[in-house]
C-alpha cells in the first residue's frame, strides 16, 4: 500500500497521507492503478458536470480536472520534448533544450494541439463514456512502462527520472496492467479497437524516440502519457465504434 501512495504522490496532487518512500522500481507497478484512480475521478466529474452544461463544455471540465490533478507534470513533459525533438537538432542539443524549463513556440503548440486533440476525442465518446474515462488515464500510465523497460535513459550522468532507470524493469512489473485490459472487456467491440490502438500508438512513439534520439527521458515519458491519452480518446470515439 506504501509503494501504491508514493506513486500516487508522484503522479498526481492528490492528498495521499504521509510521504511515502520513494523507491521508483517499487512504485512504477502501480502506475497503472493510480490511472484508473485518475480515471475513476474524472467520470465523476463528467457525470456531475452533465447535469448543468452540455457534452462540449463538459468535456472541456474533464480536460481541465485531468490537467489540475496531475499539476500539469505530463504536460511540461510534452511541451519540452516538442521544443527538443521537433526539428533537426542532433542528440545533445535536443537533450539541452529538453532540460531548460522555458517552453517555446513548438512547446507550445504541442500542448494546445494535445488538449484540443484530448477534448475532441472525450467529447465524441458516446457508448461506454464512463467506463472509457476510466480506462484510458490507465492505459496511458500503463504505456510509460514499456518506455523505461525498452529504452536507455538519456541523461545517465543526473536527471529526474535516472531513479527509474537504475534496475532494468521486470515483466513482473506489468501486472496492474491486467486490470485495465481485463476492464475493457465489459466494452465489447471497442476493446478490441482500444487495445490495438494501445498497443500501435506505444510502439510508434517507442519507434520514433529510438530512431529520432535513442533514447528516452522524464519529459519523454510524460510526453508520452499525453500523447497516449489524447490518442485514445480520439480513436474510441470515431463514429461506428
Amino acid at each position: 500500500m506504501r509503494y501504491l501512495i508514493s506513486a500516487i504522490q508522484f503522479i498526481t496532487i492528490l492528498p495521499a497521507g504521509k510521504p511515502g518512500p520513494f523507491d521508483p522500481p517499487k512504485m512504477m507497478p502501480f502506475f497503472p492503478l493510480v490511472g484508473l484512480l485518475l480515471g475513476v475521478l474524472v467520470a465523476v466529474v463528467d457525470r456531475l458536470a452533465a447535469i448543468f452544461w452540455n457534452e462540449p463544455v463538459v468535456a472541456l471540465l474533464d480536460v481541465i480536472f485531468l490537467a489540475m490533478v496531475t499539476g500539469a507534470f505530463h504536460l511540461d513533459g510534452l511541451g519540452d520534448t516538442a521544443d527538443g525533438l521537433l526539428g533537426q537538432r542532433p542528440r545533445d542539443k535536443a537533450l539541452i533544450i529538453m532540460k531548460d524549463s522555458r517552453i517555446g513556440a513548438m512547446g507550445l503548440v504541442a500542448v494546445v494541439f494535445g488538449l484540443a486533440l484530448k477534448w475532441g476525442g472525450i467529447a465524441g465518446l458516446e457508448v461506454n463514456r464512463s467506463l472509457l474515462l476510466i480506462l484510458i488515464p490507465a492505459y496511458a500510465r500503463s504505456g510509460v512502462l514499456f518506455g523505461i523497460r525498452f529504452l536507455e535513459y538519456g541523461r545517465p550522468d543526473g536527471g529526474t527520472g535516472l531513479e527509474f532507470f537504475k534496475e532494468p524493469l521486470k515483466p513482473a512489473a506489468f501486472w496492474g496492467l491486467i486490470l485495465p485490459v481485463g476492464a475493457s472487456l465489459l466494452l465489447g467491440g471497442q476493446a478490441l479497437w482500444l487495445n490495438l490502438g494501445f498497443i500501435l500508438i506505444v510502439s510508434t512513439i517507442l519507434f520514433y524516440y529510438k530512431k529520432r534520439i535513442g533514447c528516452i527521458t522524464g519529459d519523454m515519458c510524460g510526453a508520452m502519457i499525453e500523447l497516449l491519452e489524447a490518442g485514445l480518446f480520439l480513436l474510441v470515439s470515431v463514429s461506428g465504434i
